[in-house]
């Protein structure tokens, strides 16, 4: 059985859609089920997915639900390359932390949370990492304006 139909098995309320783009299986999953299929991927015995290679946002304006969070996972043990998706409204931007299941997630998950504003629930340090505090608004969504200017920070604000 692949794991697209063990997927759908195990969590048929949970994963929306399964496919396979360019050779890769792809999921999307409803947000409030993502910890548990990515418990269980990480789990499974027949094809763990032992490594969580990046997770970033992507901002579709002007579409519903307007941000995405993507997974890539990979499985040592079997070669295997894993998309996940899920969607997030722009009204409710918060999705759980996956901080537990894979240490490597937690820079992934704050850069996500300073481009892009999504909130990682449960997230141990959850702060910018790219910008500084001060910085207003979030660079990588598509309606940022390209001209604005921001205060920098000199030394003295630092020391």
């Amino acid at each position: 059985m692949s794991i697209l139909d063990t997927l759908k098995q195990k969590f048929p309320d949970a994963i929306l859609s399964a496919a396979q783009d360019h050779g890769h299986d792809v999921v999307v999953v409803d947000r409030k089920k993502i910890f548990e299929v990515l418990q269980f991927l990480k789990n499974n015995s027949e094809c763990p997915f032992e490594m969580l290679l990046d997770l970033c946002g992507v901002d579709y304006l002007g579409k519903d639900p307007r941000f995405e969070v993507v997974y890539h996972l990979y499985s040592l043990s079997k070669i295997k390359r894993l998309r996940l998706k899920v969607a997030l409204p722009e009204s409710d931007l918060t999705i759980p932390s996956a901080v537990t299941l894979w240490e490597a997630v937690n820079w992934f998950e704050r850069e996500a949370f300073d481009m892009f504003g999504i909130h990682f629930e449960g997230h141990p340090n959850l702060k910018r990492l790219l910008m500084w505090e001060e910085f207003e608004g979030y660079p990588l969504r598509k309606d940022y304006p390209i001209d604005k200017r921001q205060a920098i920070p000199t030394l003295d604000d630092i020391v």
